[in-house]
Order: C-alpha cells, then sequence, then structure tokens
C-alpha cells in the first residue's frame, strides 16, 4: 500500500508513532487524494503539539509579494470571516458551507459540479512552530515527496511571503483526473491549508481565477 500523506508528514517531522494520537488507522486508509492533500495540513498541525521543532533559521524569500485583489471583473468577490481573522476573494455566485469537523471551516463549490471547490482548513500548533518552514526550507523537494507519495505529480512548487507570512504552495495532477492547488502556511498559532480542486479537463478553465484566490488569502482580516 502506498503511504499516504499523513504517513508522510508524520515521518518528516516525528519519530514517534505518538503523533497519530487520536487518530484511527481506518481514517488514514479511506482519505481521498483530493483529501489527502488538504488533510497533510491538519496532520502537521496535530504532530505539532507533540513535537519541538528545531530553532534554526531558515532562509526566506527575498521580497515581498503583494496580495491578490484583482476581481477578475466579478468572478470574485471579497470575503471576510471576523471570527476566524481571514481574508480571501471566493468565487462568486458559488455554494458557502460551514466547517465539517475534521475537513474544512469554511467551503465554496461550484453549483453545478461539485468536483470544483475550494476550502480552508486550520489546525493549532505548538507554541514554537511559527512559520510553515518547520517543514522544510526546499519547497521543491517537500513537493516532490507528497506528490510521490500519493502516486500525482507535482507541476509547480515555489513559496512567497506576504504580509510577513510565508506560504508554500503547491500544484499536483493527481492520477483520479482531479488537479489541485493547495497552499500551507503558519500563523497565529495555526497550521493554515488552502486547497482549490477541480478535474483535470477543466484545469485550463480554473487555473486563473484559482491562482488568483491562493494569492489573494490571508489569515487575517485586511
Amino acid at each position: 500500500m502506498k503511504l499516504c500523506l499523513t504517513t508522510l508528514a508524520v515521518l518528516a517531522l516525528a519519530p514517534s508513532a505518538n503523533a497519530f494520537a487520536g487518530m484511527s488507522s481506518k481514517s488514514n486508509v479511506d482519505v481521498s487524494r483530493r483529501e489527502s492533500f488538504a488533510n497533510v495540513a491538519a496532520v502537521v498541525g496535530g504532530i505539532a503539539g507533540f513535537v519541538a521543532m528545531p530553532n534554526v533559521a531558515t532562509a526566506m524569500p527575498d521580497e515581498e509579494t503583494a496580495k491578490i485583489i484583482t476581481r477578475m471583473g466579478g468572478l470574485l468577490e471579497k470575503f471576510g470571516d471576523t471570527n476566524r481573522g481571514l481574508s480571501i476573494l471566493a468565487p462568486s455566485g458559488w455554494n458557502k458551507f460551514e466547517g465539517e469537523v475534521g475537513a474544512y471551516d469554511i467551503k465554496w463549490q461550484d453549483l453545478v459540479d461539485q468536483k470544483e471547490n475550494i476550502k480552508i482548513s486550520s489546525t493549532p500548533v505548538k507554541s514554537t512552530t511559527t512559520s510553515i518552514s518547520a517543514l522544510g526550507d526546499d519547497v521543491q523537494d517537500i513537493g516532490q515527496k507528497l506528490a510521490a507519495k500519493r502516486d500525482a505529480k507535482l507541476v509547480k512548487a515555489s513559496e512567497k511571503l506576504t504580509d510577513g507570512i510565508l506560504f508554500y504552495i503547491f500544484e499536483f495532477a493527481i492520477n483520479d483526473q482531479t488537479h489541485q492547488l493547495l497552499s500551507l502556511c503558519v500563523h497565529k498559532g495555526k497550521i493554515w491549508s488552502l486547497d482549490c480542486n477541480t478535474t483535470e479537463k477543466r484545469w485550463g478553465k480554473r487555473e486563473e481565477m484559482y491562482y488568483n484566490v491562493v494569492g489573494s488569502f490571508l489569515p487575517k482580516l485586511s
């Protein structure tokens, strides 16, 4: 059986099986390819509560990347959540769903095709974990490992610094004909994951919008 991303995260961050406390083996087996890319954030968050990250300085991007504010002629609309403290440009007219425990905090879903969806998830991390660089500072290598363990192709891996927050961004072509854009960051004592999903066939039509959504997200109000 191929290792899922949750297992890879454990191998990368925790030498002890205790990092899986509170998680059943069945839930790991049942997780889908699409969900596994998003769930890695939640798992890493859980692990971080058990593991003290090394106090090592890691490289940061030299320049800040501005938050994207274009609404693409009305395709996107500004959304802010005062309770969670986040802001994003979300697709106009899509159905919005509030938190499903263990799955997501907020989800937007296309009215016609349920495979087209955007999810935000957050999980508390240890107080000493202040940046996503705790996963490592070679974003390309991290992306390759995540893809390899799920029989997917890493299309692109990048990092950006926006408003003082480091983001790791991965684009995956998954073998179930799903295409996913995943963004990870750490802020306010939580690891945040934003994943944008569509079919491989529809990726060309969603690529620009999804990259704008990812570029607009901040785990703070703005």
